[in-house]
């Protein structure tokens, strides 16, 4: 009771966030969270990386990736599961490794580029501490499918387009540690 009424407590209707994983590595980005009901929230995240390590190196990529989230307590608060859409394009290559993971050989970005547009989705868990009323760390681990549509290159700088492909991956889609700004 204020001043002879009666006050009413809200929980945070949205959030802006960043993610640090993105950040380490060089690539804007920005989410936003609003809420639906009290235990559903929207979360629409993006990124976009510009950025050529050397003329030989390729990492260019932008994503967009909405969400639907069910929390188990109240929402923006401690576990939640869920449910992302992803849309985005790629320039890759370049990029020495030696990695083959879940069926996926990324080792073929090492003397060839490869540019297209990747489309899927997947399910996620996470969980939010609450570090104070307006700030929260939020981790976040998703799974799930890719089809990736593309044209190769046959060096990570030039242009000439020696085939086109695609690649149906199976595996993480969804590694988050955000910075949450909660209003």
């Amino acid at each position: 009771i204020v001043g002879g009424g009666v006050s009413q407590v809200r929980a945070q209707d949205w959030a802006i966030k960043t993610n640090v994983v993105y950040d380490a590595t060089a690539t804007a980005n920005l989410g936003v969270e609003v809420g639906l009901a009290p235990k559903w929230t929207l979360d629409i995240s993006g990124n976009f990386n510009a950025w050529s390590k050397n003329e030989a190196t390729k990492w260019k990529h932008w994503l967009v990736q909405p969400e639907a989230r069910y929390w188990f307590c109240d929402r923006f608060s401690r576990h939640f599961l869920g449910v992302h859409a992803i849309a985005g394009a790629f320039n890759f290559g370049g990029i020495k490794n030696n990695i083959s993971f879940l069926g996926s050989d990324f080792s073929v970005l090492t003397n060839k580029r490869y540019q297209g547009y990747a489309y899927g989705g997947g399910v996620a868990y996470g969980f939010a501490f609450m570090l104070s009323k307006s700030l929260n760390l939020e981790l976040e681990a998703g799974f799930g499918y890719l089809y990736l549509d593309y044209d190769i290159f046959d060096c990570g700088y030039c242009g000439r387009r020696i085939g086109n492909g695609g690649h149906h991956y199976i595996g993480p889609t969804k590694a988050a540690v955000n910075l949450v700004f909660l209003f």
